[in-house]
């Protein structure tokens, strides 16, 4: 008779995790923090984590390779941001942008400033000149990098005052990800994209430990720390590897199928078709476990999965996700979508 998995447990666990690693500011290039805490979650299950030179982590779950049919699952931990790139002659800052993090979603935005030398600033990604009763064009002005400055909350009037305080350009600067998650299960945050799979491949990680899951073939995880600038699963990936899963977000908008309450499995994205047996396995498992999925084609979207093809590695490839609603934005998944993807893993890999 098969076990009974406690699939709540797992769901409370991956939940936690992502709170605790969305508490972590870490946009691409700035991943340290994030990356240390990933590494010592792995080592606490009982694994053997390894940090890559860029900056990610690398972890073998389990399973044995039979002609080199290895797995490898990959999420990414770096999320959108910014960066000083000047100081404005008031003393406040204009930024550019780490990734595509759009300047209208980001408007007051509170954020914190970490300097060269360790400190760090609070302050709030402004209009300039945002006050409705003052400026007369408030209605009319576009939202852009070149429009809106991080209001620093501290008593500054001219380039040198903010100078004075270590800030200079090159500055990180990390927007507020405000996570809640509400009686009904939703779960609301900035950088849900990806710190939601970070948590469910964590969780997969604790399944597999926990249950003494024996898998058919050997599984890797690899969270990557580029994700956002375009290079994340450009390395890293071991001789064995036949197949690359991007554990990310599932599109949800106009023209696509999926819900916040559903795993979505990609078909195609703007790079092209995911491997048409890998979808078709995906979809084949969703069905034998009677999951909630959808099959979307996103219309803008790229994943680690297809940086991999791009970088020359020979692998299939398939992207699957929980549901995420305002993508870039102040982003809402659910968790139905949340266990639907973590269930979706259970049933591939057995």
């Amino acid at each position: 008779m098969q076990k009974e998995i406690n699939t709540e447990k797992y769901l409370e666990y991956i939940l936690d995790q992502t709170k605790k690693i969305l508490a972590i500011d870490s946009p691409s290039g700035f991943t340290k923090k994030a990356a240390d805490y990933v590494m010592n979650e792995y080592a606490a299950l009982g694994y053997t984590p390894v940090q890559t030179v860029k900056g990610g982590v690398f972890c073998e779950i389990g399973g044995n390779t039979i002609n080199n049919d290895a797995l490898m699952m990959e999420a990414h931990i770096d999320t959108l941001g910014a960066m000083v790139c000047e100081i404005n002659s008031n003393g406040y800052l204009k930024l550019s942008p780490i990734g595509g993090m759009n300047a209208n979603n980001a408007e007051a935005e509170n954020c914190r400033i970490y300097t060269r030398e360790g400190k760090i600033y609070t302050g709030t990604f402004q209009l300039c000149d945002a006050s409705v009763h003052v400026n007369g064009k408030f209605d009319e002005i576009s939202r852009s990098y070149d429009t809106m400055e991080v209001v620093l909350d501290e008593n500054v009037k001219t380039e040198d005052d903010t100078r004075a305080l270590g800030i200079m350009p090159g500055d990180i600067v990390c927007f507020d990800p405000r996570t809640t998650i509400t009686e009904s299960g939703y779960i609301k945050s900035r950088f849900l994209d990806d710190k939601l799979s970070v948590g469910i491949l964590l969780g997969f990680a604790k399944y597999v430990k926990e249950e003494n899951m024996k898998l058919p073939r050997k599984v890797y995880h690899h969270i990557t720390v580029y994700e956002e600038v375009g290079h994340g699963g450009a390395a890293s990936i071991p001789v064995d590897v036949a197949e690359v899963l991007s554990v990310d977000m599932g599109c949800v908008g106009v023209g696509l199928s999926c819900t916040e309450h559903q795993v979505s499995i990609c078909a195609k994205d703007s790079c092209g078709p995911y491997n048409y047996e890998v979808v078709s396995n995906l979809i084949t498992a969703a069905k034998r476990q009677r999951l909630d999925f959808s099959v979307d084609v996103y219309p803008h979207y790229g994943s680690d999965a297809d940086v991999a093809l791009n970088a020359g590695y020979d692998v299939k490839h398939g992207l699957i996700g929980s549901g995420v609603y305002a993508s870039h934005g102040y982003e809402r998944s659910h968790k139905d979508g949340v266990l639907n993807t973590f269930l979706l893993l259970m049933e591939y890999l057995k």
